[in-house]
């Protein structure tokens, strides 16, 4: 049989070559899908990484303008806007032109409102907060007010920095203020200017008070208790810098004189010393205006002079130009040469100096003279009539025109009033011997044996004194008619006596406060007078004097010197004339 051919495979489809099967195309979609999303994701990220960049760098300056206006806010909080309105400072430039000068003593409710310039010593100060501080501002004369300074936040004069300077400022520092002159909500009891305070724009220190002071106004307003130059200057305790009124305690201690002089300033601040110093210029005042008023004659006579005054050794001797000068211990011969040479009532102020090594409160080397002289028409108690109306008027004048600083030096030295006779009644007068036989008969033991030829010792004129308050009610008396050993050479012998004399001393509070009588103006009587004393009538500077009442006729005078400091010391009743003084002189003084 025959082998069959084989039939012919069936012809297959051929796909196009861009057509992959179905499962291929599939993948490769797959593939191209997974790398357009790769494609995708990258570029979402970059961009979403500019994006963070921006929205970091937005940030990033935002955080940068928040703390640069951080910066600036700080700024301008610590920013002082009144940095102008203080400080230290002495141009004058720095005030507002309209703000005129006040007057604390004459500053009354008419100024509130206004705008004023102050110049005083800041007393003291406190903060109140951090926003308000309280000042006590201190003129001449113990005249206070209240200042205060207030930081306003609406960028007005005064801020926090002012405040916090101006409470620093160290006590007793001289300012310069400008303010507003308004009513407190309540009297400030504490100032003298007690209804009016001081609102504070500006506040300059002129001059800077040291930190720690020497004496504190406290202490130089405390009562002087020690005048010894030798012992402690200030007792035990601790100052304190603030002020309590006059007379109440405050712990402060007191200091002694010689502390006193050596923080010269500070006593001289002190309300009392200037009390004490206003009186003191009143009486000369005084002293000056009555006697002018009765047609007395102003002079001055020479503190150097050849030869001693009143004669002993109680003078200051020095050199001039190959010789010797003295200092004058009264005015006395040129009184009389006053009225020697044609003056008929002649008085003067003036120094007077003793060199007397007394160390004791009523003693000074150098005080403050009044002296008078006048011509006599009829009798030598014309003289005493004069002084004793002259004294009075000073008295009486003390009291009415000085009664606040009388009253603010015995808050601080405590006295009873001082008594004299009623207008129209006479100043009492005893004889030297009728004071004597007083003392005698009612004075203490010690005293029932003095004698009518003795002058008087200082515990006897006390002794005497004490009695004749208790019996005429008077602190101001006088004695008349000194035993002749008790006076100088000049003084005038009673020619119905010849064992007293016309002279006579007047009495402050149990103390001698003057000397004085009929002067001798006869050349021949004087010169015998002079031998009586056992004195040479030639020598240097009797001789002198003497001639005066040869060179032409001399009338009749007498006249009296008493001593300033000794009259304002009694009459309120220190402790001591040093207080009296502006500057005082004892025998282990000079400074300042």
């Amino acid at each position: 049989m025959a082998e069959q051919p084989k039939p012919a495979p069936a012809p297959v489809a051929e796909a196009p070559a861009q057509a992959p099967p179905a499962e291929a195309s599939a993948a490769t979609a797959a593939a191209e899908a997974g790398d357009e999303g790769a494609s995708t994701s990258k570029k979402a990220a970059k961009k979403a990484e500019a994006k963070a960049k921006k929205e970091a760098e937005k940030a990033r300056r935002a955080a940068e303008r928040a703390a640069t206006a951080a910066t600036s806010g700080a700024a301008a909080q610590t920013e002082d806007l009144a940095k102008d309105n203080y400080g230290q400072e002495t141009d004058v430039t720095k005030y507002s032109p309209d703000a005129g000068h006040i007057n604390l003593k004459t500053l009354g409710e008419e100024s509130v409102g206004k705008t004023v310039t102050l110049r005083a010593w800041l007393q003291n100060s406190r903060m109140q907060g951090a926003k308000m501080v309280f000042a006590e501002l201190r003129e001449e004369g113990n005249w206070t007010i209240q200042a205060i300074a207030a930081a306003n936040t609406e960028g007005a004069p005064v801020s926090r920095q002012m405040v916090k300077w101006i409470g620093a400022v160290n006590p007793e520092s001289f300012v310069v203020v400008e303010g507003v002159i308004q009513k407190p909500l309540e009297p400030v009891k504490s100032c003298r200017v007690s209804n009016l305070e001081l609102h504070i724009t500006k506040c300059f220190v002129h001059a800077a008070a040291p930190t720690v002071l020497g004496l504190t106004l406290a202490t130089a307003n405390r009562p002087v208790t020690n005048f010894s130059d030798e012992e402690a200057k200030v007792e035990e305790g601790v100052e304190k810098l603030s002020i309590a009124p006059p007379g109440e305690a405050t712990g402060v201690p007191a200091a002694s004189m010689i502390a006193h002089l050596e923080s010269i300033v500070m006593h001289k601040r002190a309300p009392v010393q200037q009390a004490i110093a206003d009186i003191r210029a009143e009486v000369k005042q005084l002293f000056r205006e009555y006697l002018r008023s009765l047609s007395f004659k102003d002079f001055e006579p020479p503190n150097l002079i050849s030869a001693a005054s009143e004669g002993g050794a109680n003078v200051f001797r020095l050199p001039y130009f190959g010789q010797d000068a003295f200092l004058a211990q009264s005015p006395q011969f040129y009184k009389q040469i006053e009225i020697a040479g044609g003056r008929k009532r002649v008085f003067s102020i003036g120094p007077v100096f003793r060199a007397e090594n007394s160390n004791t409160p009523r003693h000074m080397t150098e005080f403050t003279g009044l002296d008078l002289e006048m011509e006599i028409v009829k009798d030598y108690h014309e003289v005493m009539d004069t002084i004793e109306g002259l004294l009075l008027y000073i008295f009486r004048g003390i009291k009415e025109r000085c009664s606040e600083e009388v009253e603010l030096v015995r808050s601080v030295y405590p006295s009873e009033e001082f008594l004299v006779p009623e207008p129209g009644q006479s100043v009492l007068r005893l004889t030297f011997a009728e004071g004597q036989k007083l003392l005698r008969e009612e004075g203490p033991e010690e005293f029932r044996n003095v004698s009518d030829d003795e002058d008087m010792s200082t515990p006897q004129e006390k002794a005497l004194g004490a009695l004749i308050r208790a019996k005429y009610k008077t602190d101001f008396f006088a004695l008349d008619k000194f035993p002749e050993g008790a006076r100088p050479f000049y003084a005038k012998e009673d020619p119905k006596n010849p064992k007293v004399t016309n002279a006579y001393d007047m009495f402050m509070r149990n103390q001698e406060i003057l000397s004085g009588g009929q002067r001798i103006n006869d050349p021949v009587e004087l010169e015998a007078r002079i031998r009586k004393k056992g004195v040479d009538p030639l020598s240097p500077g009797i001789k002198e004097y003497v001639d005066i009442f040869r060179q032409a006729g001399v009338p009749a005078h007498g006249g009296a010197g008493l001593g300033l400091d000794r009259v304002v010391a009694f009459y309120l009743n220190l402790p001591s004339v040093h207080l009296a003084a502006y500057y005082p002189r004892t025998p282990k003084r000079l400074t300042p």
